[in-house]
């Protein structure tokens, strides 16, 4: 099958492994996967920290929870991209702890407080959900059948985030004050989350014409603050100056394009610079740390199998 006859074909969840599909398409739904994936993994390591520092025993439970979802998104986003024939899981992951792999941008930055977690588990989960709804009728079927299951779970996330931005915004002044804060350092990475604008945007034209993506970055970014401007203030939270936020006068909502910081967002993709790279260093080395465990693991398979697979019985 050559390119053109892919994009005339393509449609929600039109092509799988069985499909012989030029290498053009295999790459480019390998790098999508591929880097959604490994923001599911990022994120899990960004708020790993708040299963034992959550200010109760409610909150540690969900944390744990969440982050064994995460994680478990990661892994079946790996299985998805890895059926595509281009790179193995084990290629990925070593891409990503050796800070080749790309990740969205929002989980470069550490969370420092309690304060900022809604900004993940509310705002940036609400932001992937409003994404990932649209990516249930991607042709890439694999990745459609993915989605299924990690929207499921993220809108458990969600609520998860709303509820904890609730407590602190019905909590004392000085929890309110704290959060405002957060929510205007965070505010413009979360407007960013959805890429570059589509006159920067260098993959969307061909990912969508080959039917990977359903919706461009600003039309994605629009519906957001179409849906979270209002939940934001419903909260009590003040909208930041900056980037300006233009209400329509159908009362949508959309982003003064020209005061988003485009340089930051393209500098901290390039996984070089911090704070980018101390999120990579730090899941690093966590990495190394239980590295014994799977060299234990592979030496007793060793042992049992010689080397050989076990068989499934019959």
């Amino acid at each position: 099958m050559d390119i053109e006859t892919v994009k005339q074909r393509a449609g929600p969840r039109e092509f799988s492994p069985k499909d012989d599909l030029p290498e053009e398409y295999r790459k480019a739904a390998t790098r999508m996967i591929q880097f959604h994936a490994n923001s599911e993994i990022m994120g899990a390591y960004l708020e790993r920290p708040f299963i034992r520092e959550a200010p109760s025993l409610d909150r540690k439970l969900a944390f744990s929870a969440k982050v064994q979802d995460e994680i478990g998104h990661g892994q079946l986003l790996y299985r998805a991209a890895e059926s595509l024939g281009v790179k193995s899981r084990e290629q990925m992951l070593d891409e990503l702890a050796n800070g080749q792999g790309k990740f969205l941008n929002c989980f470069h930055y550490p969370l420092e407080s309690w304060v900022e977690t809604p900004m993940i588990a509310f705002f940036v989960d609400g932001a992937a959900m409003r994404r990932q709804a649209t990516l249930k009728q991607t042709s890439w079927e694999p990745y459609a059948h993915a989605m299924d299951k990690v929207c499921f779970e993220e809108g458990f996330h969600v609520k998860h985030g709303e509820a904890i931005l609730y407590e602190l915004m019905t909590g004392s002044k000085k929890e309110q004050e704290m959060t405002q804060e957060a929510f205007e350092e965070w505010w413009p990475r979360i407007i960013q989350f959805f890429g570059p604008t589509n006159d920067k945007s260098t993959h969307h034209d061909f990912a969508s014409e080959v039917g990977l993506k359903q919706m461009s970055n600003d039309d994605l970014r629009n519906a957001f603050l179409n849906s979270y401007v209002p939940k934001a203030k419903k909260y009590g939270l003040e909208i930041p100056d900056e980037p300006r936020i233009r209400e329509n006068g159908d009362g949508t909502f959309e982003v003064v394009e020209d005061d988003l910081d485009w340089d930051e967002f393209f500098t901290i993709a390039k996984n070089e610079y911090e704070p980018g790279l101390g999120q990579i260093n730090g899941r690093k080395r966590a990495q190394e740390a239980v590295e014994w465990v799977r060299e234990s693991m592979d030496s007793h398979e060793q042992r049992l199998y010689g080397g050989e697979q076990p068989q499934a019985a019959d």
